[in-house]
């Protein structure tokens, strides 16, 4: 992993992505999503800030796991919310 000033990026060892391809919540809901992201504290996929519903923010408003991966394919990056800072790994 590249180097980063933020020390959640820096504590994780391994990046999960998830592997369902749906979010968790809008197939609950019945809602649409944009793009998919991975907690990589608790390994729950939900969807993107783009997305109607937001649930991969609210669910770190909720829980206040910081860092998440992208889970689209092709995409290897990680965002840490706390410090609004992200790293290509």
């Amino acid at each position: 992993m590249n180097q980063s000033n933020c020390s959640h990026l820096s504590q994780l060892a391994e990046v999960t992505t998830g592997d369902a391809g749906v979010c968790e919540d809008c197939v609950k809901e019945q809602s649409d999503w944009v793009h998919l992201r991975t907690c990589q504290t608790c390994g729950i996929t939900l969807c993107c800030d783009q997305s109607p519903q937001t649930h991969m923010t609210r669910h770190y408003y909720q829980t206040s796991h910081p860092v998440v991966a992208s889970a689209e394919p092709g995409e290897r990056w990680l965002w840490c919310y706390p410090d609004s800072q992200i790293l290509e790994y």
